[in-house]
């Protein structure tokens, strides 16, 4: 099978830089001109299977992108971003920082990184999407098939973590995925080959967080 992770487009969180895990945020119109930009890109691309997280700047996304085909788009809460419990809606904007100084560890040391009230750390996030991942890639119906994954940025490293098979000292691997940043994986029963990392389809030049 081939999977191809996707990132949602940008919300006004996003662009302010504030943390933004199970907070429902929507898309704003530039994460919509990116989503429809990455379903012009991917136009070619026949998908057999749509799974999107519940939150709706992933399911928007996922719906612009496959917008016009005939297709049911999935929701599994195991594609859920982060959880980050109380720091949710903190900005963590180095000149405007609102959180303690310990979450600079979520950037810069994972493994060290401890989950705030009510939150997650990286290992289960890891553990989660890699449950997701394990049960896709043994389902024998969708071995000959393509199949779209929009999560979120925590979420989508996860899952990168899972199949290179690094440290949580790595989880971020080239580091956060940019909005509507699109990874293609060949995969086959918890074999993962990475085809293509990051790819945007759109101008380069604009930078979403």
């Amino acid at each position: 099978m081939e999977i191809y992770l996707v990132r949602h487009g940008e919300t006004d969180w996003n662009k302010a830089r504030l943390i933004q895990g199970r907070a429902d945020i929507p898309l704003n119109d530039f994460g919509r001109s990116l989503a429809r930009k990455t379903g012009e890109g991917l136009r070619d691309v026949v998908f057999d299977v749509c799974y999107s997280s519940p939150l709706q700047r992933a399911r928007e996304t996922a719906e612009l992108i496959v917008a016009g085909r005939q297709m049911a788009i999935r929701e599994d809460a195991r594609l859920l971003e982060m959880d980050f419990g109380e720091y949710e809606g903190k900005c963590c904007k180095w000149d405007d920082w609102e959180l303690p100084a310990e979450f600079r560890d979520f950037f810069e040391a994972p493994e060290q990184y401890k989950a705030p009230a009510g939150g997650e750390d990286f290992l289960q996030v890891k553990e989660r999407t890699g449950r997701f991942l394990k049960e896709l890639t043994e389902k024998e119906e969708l071995q000959e098939s393509r199949i779209l994954v929009v999560s979120h940025g925590a979420a989508l490293a996860g899952m990168l973590n899972v199949m290179r098979r690094d440290p949580l000292a790595k989880y971020w691997g080239n580091g956060v995925a940019k909005n509507c940043a699109v990874t293609i994986v060949e995969a086959s029963k918890e074999c993962y080959s990475i085809l293509e990392d990051g790819r945007v389809y759109y101008d380069d030049q604009v930078k979403p967080w």
